[in-house]
This record gives C-alpha cells, structure tokens and sequence, in this order.
C-alpha cells in the first residue's frame, strides 16, 4: 500500500522511533481478528498502546505471552466489490474478505479518503464486536496521524476497518429526556450516573446489548465542531474516572466504556467536520450501552493514587501484562489526572494478569 506524504504528523504520542511496532504488526498479521469465534485479538491494539507510551522494549516480550491467544488467519469466501458490499456488511464469515477489500482500497487512494468514505457507513455498527472494532482503528488512526506512514501501520488499518465491518451490529435504542433545568444532563459525568442498568445482567456482550432499550439523551443538540471535541474528550475522562468506583461490576467489558469513545476521539482529526456530531452521538451510545449493561448496584469508594507518576502507572500495567489494563491505562494518560491514574490502578487491581 502506497505512502501519502502529506498525511505525515509531526512525531509524538503514537510516533515509535525504535521500529518496534512495525514489526510487531508485521508480525500479527498473519492472525486473524478473532480466536473461537468471538473473542477479540487485542495484541494489535495493546502493542501500538505499548509503543505509544514509551514501552516499545517490552513490546515482543508481551506478544511472546500473547501467543497462545491468537489463531490463524480465517478463509476467504471471495472479494468484495462496490456493488455487493452491502450484502457482506456484518457477515463475520467476510473477515478476511473484508480485510482484503480495504488492503486495496488503501493501496489506491489516501487512507483519510478511505476512512472519510467509509466512517458513515461503519459507524451505525460500532456495537458489533463488543466495540473491539472502532478501538482497533481508533490505534491505527492514531498512530498514522503521529509517525511515519509505512506499509505495516496501513495494513492495520486494513484489518481494522476489515473487522469492523465483519462485525458490523446497528442498534436501536430510545433516548430519554432527564429532567434538568436546561432539559439534559449538564456533565457526561451526570449523564453516565442517570444511565439505568438493564434489569438481567447475565450473558455475554450481544445478550445484554439486546437488552439495552432507552438511554438518556446527552449532547445530541452539539453541532461545532470543537465543541464536539471537548465533550468527546469529557465523556472519555468521565467514564475513565468512573472505572476507579465502578469498574468492579466487570472489571474487563467496563473498560470499553471509555476506550471505545477514545477510539472515536482520536479518529476525529483524521476525519472530515461534518463526521464529528454523528460520532458524538455514537461514541456516546456506546459508552452508555456498556454502563447499563456491566454497572454494578453500588460503587467502592474512591481510593486516590497517591504519588505515583504516568510512567509508573504505565509500567505496573505492562508487568502486569492484562490486555486490556493496558488500554485503559494508555485512555487514562490522556488525561492523567488522580481520578484517571486511580482507574488504571484500580484495573490493574482486580484484573487477572497475562500468564
């Protein structure tokens, strides 16, 4: 897939001067998205937070531990064309298909025209793959907005985006009024503690995102864009830092209560203006799906961090090795304030480590 050149950012978060992760996603791509059928392969993800965060030198160490997660790539079915994508659209049986589709399209024409055509049609069903999907690419994007444009970290954003569509999941969820003086919840944070838990919390991710029927509205009316941003980023830090008390209730699928806005956040510079609102209102389904689905009857009390520092906090989760302790943590460094610190170290605590 061909370089653009003017899609280069200065180097920073995401950038990794050392290699290191493009030869991890080298090494990852000869994997499938998915293990048993329906569980995530997070490594792509957890490598480029890794890398991000100033740990590449532990990066192969941890995919060494990894590997007994991941499977071999899945078959292909046949290509997907422009005129019958609509009939593969949500057919997991279409992974590899759908990888392949976006590996061509990326190989012809600017990776943000393809992620700009392709965001509206894939946003609707971000639900599908417990979200894994949007996070996925929400770390490709991130990383080609920050460092060199290279063959890997397209290719990523190939399967990405082949994933997300494979398992594409609309939903359908009414939206209530709460009532506030202005008619809506003024903080994210507000808005996450009106979220009502689904009355039968058992099953996995699909059982229970049935079950979600209404939630309360929240930033729907928000239209500029930068306002769009800023309440984006709220809503990342208010589920962040709601996890340091809730995060009990199921200590890995409440993650995606703030990751999966995260992915949207960090794709929105990659993004035309116009994407921005309906990404709000998505990001913000999302999140409030997995609190009514995961939240637990009684928070714990909030337990400060103390004086440890980001690095630390990124260092414990590396040892600690969770996949997803380590998302978390590389969204709470993007606030990395007590509350957010306190949440990495919360997951960090009630999470089983990778063995």
């Amino acid at each position: 897939m061909g370089k653009g050149k003017s899609d280069k950012a200065p180097t920073g978060i995401g950038a990794d001067p050392t290699g290191t992760l493009d030869e991890a996603l080298h090494r990852l791509h000869g994997f499938g998205p998915e293990r048993l059928g329906r569980l995530t392969n997070h490594a792509p993800m957890a490598v480029e937070a890794l890398a991000a965060r100033g740990q590449a030198s532990g990066v192969h160490r941890w995919l060494d531990l990894y590997a007994g997660k991941l499977e071999d790539y899945p078959d292909r079915v046949g290509p997907i064309t422009a005129t019958d994508w609509h009939s593969a659209l949500g057919d997991p049986r279409r992974a590899a298909d759908w990888i392949d589709h976006f590996a061509r399209e990326l190989a012809e024409r600017p990776w943000r025209d393809v992620l700009a055509a392709w965001w509206p049609r894939l946003l609707p069903g971000m639900y599908g793959g417990s979200t894994h999907p949007v996070i996925r690419v929400g770390h490709a994007v991130r990383t080609l907005l920050a460092g060199e444009i290279t063959e890997p970290r397209l290719t990523e954003l190939a399967h990405g985006l082949g994933y997300w569509a494979a398992r594409h999941r609309p939903v359908s969820v009414r939206s209530s009024v709460l009532p506030h003086a202005d008619g809506t919840p003024r903080t994210a944070a507000a808005a996450l503690d009106a979220v009502v838990p689904i009355a039968e919390r058992d099953g996995g991710f699909p059982t229970r995102l049935a079950r979600v029927a209404e939630l309360p509205l929240w930033a729907d009316a928000v239209t500029d864009p930068e306002t769009v941003r800023a309440r984006l980023a709220e809503l990342v830090r208010a589920a962040t830092h709601r996890y340091a008390t809730h995060g009990h209730g199921e200590e890995t699928m409440l993650v995606h209560a703030a990751t999966a806005p995260n992915a949207v956040l960090r794709a929105l510079p990659a993004l035309p203006h116009e994407l921005w609102a309906p990404s709000l209102r998505a990001a913000w389904t999302a999140s409030a799906a997995v609190t009514a689905m995961y939240a637990p009857d009684e928070p714990v009390p909030y337990v400060p961090p103390g004086t440890i520092t980001a690095e630390e906090v990124v260092e414990r989760a590396l040892a600690h090795g969770d996949e997803h302790v380590i998302k978390l943590t590389d969204t709470a460094l993007d606030s990395a304030d007590g509350p957010a610190l306190a949440a990495a170290l919360r997951a960090i605590e009630i999470s089983a480590p990778l063995r």
